[in-house]
């Protein structure tokens, strides 16, 4: 356990992927900016996916143009990070400017197929060939295990096969891997055995959690991740987010909620909670929704200012 946890911001593209309303350019990048100004240093703002799979991620280029014509980030120690399922994915991320590349994988064969339309053991062979496209560009790889604690097709994933991949990842050369509870089924305990396994087979890695909260588990879970060792958590501002791949895969732990608890424990995030609750304030307006997931957006900090 440390006394400080990073808190990469995913609304951008896992916040928004899943949404129905149609989300301009412009928005997503100022959700970014407005995840930077609330102090996100990491922030995955775009992913280059099918954009007849995922049309809201159809602008990633556009995005990302915007965000590199309108401040310099870089300079703010901002990364912007861009999601990719395969080598031409990679190609598009890295012209398109981006700090940092993060590549899946998912844990079970079927939702593979589903997500990416190849076999776990494909996805994993263009893998093994990014380590050194991405360092000849003088970018950053990370790779996320999605469905690490479920499957929505096949159900239970092994504990051994998640590992089993995660050593493949080790051997690769991969920096950062990120176990994704996708469609929301674990819980602490969970949490705790399966990244003590990853850390068993890939000691030199840094560990990521990627957690949803569909079943109301996502903040006990960041909790037992934290003390399993993790140093990097994802969410999503307004709790927003979601899989179109997966059955009621709803969104992720709420950046704000996740950023209250953890300045409660003493832990420090370098988040500005009154920033991030006018941030998702606003992106419920941009959605149209009558409320957001998040609960501190609704009730506020503690104690009031």
């Amino acid at each position: 356990m440390t006394t400080r946890i990073e808190i990469v911001e995913v609304s951008p593209r896992d916040g928004l992927q899943n949404e129905k309303t149609m989300v301009s350019a412009t928005d997503k990048a100022a959700l970014v900016l407005k995840a930077v100004e609330a102090g996100a240093r990491r922030v995955e703002a775009v992913s280059f996916v099918n954009p007849r799979a995922v049309p809201q991620m159809a602008d990633a280029d556009e995005v990302m143009a915007r965000l590199r014509g309108q401040q310099d980030l870089r300079a703010r120690g901002v990364l912007l990070i861009g999601l990719v399922l395969n080598r031409r994915g990679l190609d598009r991320a890295i012209a398109a400017d981006v700090d940092e590349v993060n590549f899946v994988v998912v844990a079970s064969e079927t939702f593979n197929a589903r997500n990416q339309g190849v076999s776990v053991s494909e996805t994993l062979r263009q893998i093994a060939e990014a380590p050194q496209v991405v360092r000849q560009a003088g970018l950053k790889l990370g790779v996320t295990i999605a469905a690490a604690f479920g499957c929505p097709f096949e159900g239970e994933v092994a504990v051994e096969q998640v590992a089993r991949i995660a050593a493949e990842l080790a051997d690769f050369g991969v920096a950062e891997i990120t176990l994704a509870d996708t469609i929301g089924v674990g819980d602490p305990l969970s949490v705790e055995t399966r990244f003590g396994a990853v850390r068993a087979v890939a000691p030199g890695a840094t560990l990521r959690a990627h957690f949803h909260n569909t079943r109301n588990t996502g903040l006990a879970n960041a909790f037992a991740a934290w003390r399993a060792g993790v140093v990097s958590l994802d969410a999503s501002i307004g709790g927003t987010g979601g899989c179109p791949f997966a059955p009621a895969a709803t969104g992720n732990v709420p950046t704000e909620d996740l950023a209250y608890m953890f300045a409660r424990m003493g832990v420090t995030t370098g988040l500005d909670l009154p920033a991030l609750i006018d941030a998702a304030g606003w992106l419920k307006g941009v959605l149209g929704a009558p409320s957001l997931p998040g609960m501190v957006s609704k009730a506020g900090g503690f104690p009031p200012p």
